[in-house]
């Protein structure tokens, strides 16, 4: 039996770690938060039963891995619009949601642990998330330590329950899934590394001008707009002119606030009058995806909660 007192800062540690791994294999920074939360319980309540020959984080990441598979296996696929759903034939203003449950949400960044600034960026991207969803459970855990964490095959199978050869299977299977996967989402990622700060400049002042015109015309001809929870979504100049025309009245008057999703990509918190007049209240994060100095899809998150994970203020002077 271990005799020694549970270290609380050896877990806070791990902490970034565990939740950017939580949030890849969850696609929601709420389920992560829980995932790590009841982690941190076990990891207490089971401290008398570690072993201190083993790793302590490898033991945790088992104990957070189990959570995330039993979760997963209780849940649907998280997904993004584009994925799940064809560009809308008509425009109207889009009604048909889905619960919160069904999409994959942004994140903020996992805080400043070293060891977490080295994992790879572009595995934070939303498309990758998207993509990861597609695996089953045990094969995400596996493709998530080895190709994102980089972990030894050895150091994955001790984690997981599971012999070197089947994690080097599960590994083989999931990148093979992952290869044949014909995501939307990562058709339009296909897209520059970030976007340029002069473009994102140009989106601003247009949208916040409500200027129609200036605003579709920096788009790609086949360029997108998404807006989760709703399964709408619209392609193409002309479409996005017509819902931007017919949108008008929500959005008119909106100021955004720069931020940062998933590992440091800009995205704009927008802010839209309120009902009482007094000031800006919280609607959307526009995560914008460009390609060629052109954006080719607008996904804007319209979930409320974001803003106060993301420390944003609940309300802004008009």
């Amino acid at each position: 039996m271990n005799e020694t007192a549970f270290d609380e800062s050896l877990f806070a540690s791990l902490k970034p770690g565990l939740t950017s791994f939580c949030y890849r294999m969850l696609g929601s920074m709420d389920d992560a938060d829980d995932a790590v939360q009841e982690t941190s319980i076990r990891v207490w309540q089971s401290w008398s039963m570690f072993r201190q020959d083993s790793s302590f984080k490898t033991w945790v990441y088992r104990i957070a891995s189990n959570l995330c598979v039993d979760k997963l296996r209780q849940s649907k696929r998280r997904a993004l619009p584009v994925d799940l759903f064809d560009p809308a034939v008509s425009i109207v203003e889009p009604r048909d949601t889905l619960p919160d449950s069904a999409w994959i949400w942004p994140s903020p960044d996992f805080g400043g642990n070293p060891e977490d600034l080295l994992v790879r960026r572009d595995t934070l991207q939303l498309c990758f998330i998207a993509l990861l969803q597609t695996l089953p459970p045990r094969q995400r855990a596996v493709l998530i330590l080895k190709d994102v964490f980089e972990w030894s095959s050895k150091q994955i199978a001790e984690t997981l329950a599971m012999s070197p050869a089947a994690v080097n299977s599960a590994l083989q299977r999931a990148r093979e899934t992952m290869d044949r996967a014909e995501l939307r989402s990562d058709e339009l990622s296909s897209m520059d590394v970030l976007p340029e700060q002069q473009l994102l400049s140009r989106y601003v002042e247009a949208f916040e001008q409500f200027d129609i015109a200036a605003l579709v015309a920096l788009f790609h001809e086949e360029g997108c707009m998404s807006m989760p929870p709703f399964e709408m979504w619209i392609r193409g100049k002309e479409d996005l002119s017509a819902f931007y025309s017919l949108t008008r009245w929500h959005c008119e008057g909106s100021r955004f606030v720069p931020i940062t999703v998933n590992g440091g990509y800009p995205a704009l918190a927008q802010y839209m009058p309120g009902k009482e007049g007094d000031g800006l209240v919280p609607w959307g994060i526009h995560v914008i995806e460009t390609k060629e100095n052109q954006i080719l899809h607008v996904q804007n998150f319209i979930h409320k909660p974001l803003f106060s994970r993301f420390g944003l203020p609940e309300r802004i002077d008009q």
